[in-house]
């Protein structure tokens, strides 16, 4: 079993007071004071570590969030099938066609299945509502 630095300074302080060296001498004293500040470098060092382990949970934590937030807004890039097709510029995936609309107000691009079953559409950027009878 492996000893932790301030189990190992424990273990130390223990040790000088079985050895019983003389507290009178200036060398005893000086390992006395070497001793102390090890324990307290052992104590910041556990404080450290235990300030890491909590930031550590907290960025995955974040990892998972931020990584479900993409899913959200990029959706999920594991159930696409594109064939990496050099003709369409309008969208990801390929194997469908799809039909693009201008919104008149704000010039935005949209994509659209063509099986896209509506007679309208509204803008995501702008809100307009895009009338797609004439567009088709």
């Amino acid at each position: 079993m492996m000893m932790t630095i301030t189990e190992k300074i424990a273990n130390l302080k223990g040790y000088l007071e079985g050895v019983q060296l003389d507290e009178n001498k200036a060398e005893t004293k000086v390992i006395a004071k070497i001793v102390d500040i090890l324990e307290d470098m052992a104590l910041e060092i556990e404080e450290m570590e235990e300030q890491v382990d909590t930031l550590n949970d907290y960025a995955e934590e974040l990892d998972e969030d931020l990584g479900d937030v993409e899913d959200y807004l990029f959706g999920d890039d594991d159930d696409c099938d594109c064939c990496d097709d050099d003709d369409c510029d309008c969208c990801d995936c390929c194997d469908e066609e799809f039909f693009e609309v201008e919104c008149p107000k704000c010039g935005e691009v949209i994509c659209l299945d063509e099986d896209f079953d509506a007679d309208e559409v509204i803008c995501p950027a702008c809100n307009e509502t895009i009338p797609l009878e004439d567009e088709e």
